[in-house]
């Protein structure tokens, strides 16, 4: 497929995981509506998921490009993708996505596109890109407080930069984490470096603007948010058991409980989950996942008799559930999230409060933003670290039953539309810069 005449075509690599896919693709979506032509590349298993993703308005405009990385007995090709992938291979995933850098190279010289995007972990993108003389620009799907504090962090770890024990230690693992003896942390920096004039950051002045201004002071670059990127919701009345159960209860009533599609509850933050929701006496409707081959059954994994005790109040799901769309039902008071990036943005624009029980990498510091801004409170561990049914059940009334939560969802509508209002502006600077770089390839 060629690209439109008059279009400026922009080539797409996003990493491996669902969260930054989704990312990438409502950027696209939006360059689409722009006059851009975009190339998404990504695995066969990812591009699967994103044809159910994309409508089929976009498909003139958006092509698809699959990327091959080689396969092993270890990593067929069903888990190039970090849904559902067994923790354990993570560190595999990484290394076979560095080996893919041979075909990347041969597709960018048979696209020849007028711009690439990137993602965090993958300077060698933007380094193949300037042989061939391709401006490229980093796309951060994280928020502007956690790369800030990261970037703390990396220049100084033993500084007092007022980061809690499990911020500091969360925060530590993600840096750290090597891959063929390079750390994630040397490959933030160097994709930053990298990145032509400008980082693209998917978040919104409204709620982190002074993280956004310290990273464009930090670098001497332009860091410019393009808004929170949330998917439009489509088929909202179909007819499932999730919204059948919503259906039934009251206004606000009902807490919504999901730990993302690549974190894995262990056994003993399952159980207190469970009986913190008991607990509550509040409505819940529960996501529960377990690692792509593990054999384990919902009954298995939650406390004996359980389901029999809550009863009508809650409704387990395995797998999967649609967010949006129970975050935007009238009946829903509260999200228990652990904090991705994607779904701190998506309670917000939808404005349910947020319970937040964040577990590792970015979530920490993505619920030091949610108390910050008032859009939800954060579940105490205690001192070892581990959570508290008591402590579960005590803020998840907070948010729902009590007179607080009433104050925070009015904080969350508010955010809402403040970000709803700057969104169009912050959609046209990332147009305006994406312009400017095109051009000045010679």
């Amino acid at each position: 497929m060629e690209t439109r005449k008059g279009s400026i075509s922009v080539l797409m690599l996003p990493w491996l995981a669902h969260g930054h896919i989704s990312a990438f693709l409502e950027l696209a979506k939006r360059l689409t509506e722009k006059n851009f032509f975009i190339y998404f590349c990504s695995t066969s298993i990812n591009l699967n998921s994103i044809k159910k993703m994309l409508p089929e308005k976009y498909s003139p405009s958006v092509q698809l490009v699959e990327l091959h990385l080689p396969s092993s007995p270890e990593l067929p090709p069903h888990l190039h993708t970090t849904n559902g992938l067994p923790p354990h291979l993570m560190g595999v995933l990484k290394i076979a996505f560095e080996e893919s850098k041979p075909f990347f190279s041969h597709i960018l010289n048979t696209l020849n596109p007028d711009l690439i995007m990137y993602d965090f972990n993958m300077p060698w993108v933007s380094a193949s890109a300037s042989l061939l003389n391709i401006p490229s620009v980093l796309f951060f799907s994280f928020g502007a407080l956690f790369t800030s504090f990261a970037f703390r962090f990396m220049e100084n770890p033993d500084a007092s930069i007022q980061l809690h024990e499990f911020e500091k230690n969360a925060l530590k693992a993600m840096l750290e984490f090597s891959t063929n003896g390079v750390k994630d942390a040397d490959l933030f920096c160097e994709s930053v470096k990298l990145s032509r004039d400008v980082v693209l950051m998917k978040t919104s002045t409204e709620i982190e603007e002074k993280y956004i201004d310290h990273l464009s002071t930090l670098f001497t670059k332009k860091f410019q948010p393009v808004g929170p990127l949330v998917q439009k919701i489509v088929d909202k009345d179909e007819d499932t058991e999730v919204m059948r159960f919503l259906h039934k209860k009251d206004e606000s009533s009902v807490v919504f409980v999901a730990f993302g599609s690549e974190f894995f509850l262990s056994n003993e933050e399952r159980e207190e989950i469970a009986y913190g929701l008991e607990l509550s006496r509040v409505n819940f409707i529960w996501v529960v996942r377990f690692p792509v081959g593990e054999k384990t059954t919902v009954e298995e994994a939650l406390p004996v008799g359980f389901l029999n005790r809550v009863g009508d109040l809650g409704l387990v799901v395995e797998g999967w559930a649609p967010q949006a769309k129970i975050l935007t039902h009238s009946s829903t008071g509260g999200f228990v999230s652990h904090c991705g990036w994607n779904s701190v943005l998506e309670s917000i624009k939808f404005g349910v409060p947020i319970i937040a029980m964040p577990m590792h990498l970015d979530q920490p510091l993505n619920a030091r933003l949610v108390e910050e801004v008032g859009v939800g409170v954060e579940v105490k561990r205690d001192e070892t670290g581990r959570l508290d049914r008591k402590e579960i059940a005590k803020v998840v009334r907070r948010i729902v039953v009590e007179k607080h939560g009433m104050e925070v969802r009015n904080k969350a509508r508010e955010l809402s539309e403040k970000m709803a209002m700057k969104e169009v502006e912050e959609t046209d600077e990332v147009v305006e810069e994406m312009v400017k770089l095109s051009g000045k390839r010679k």
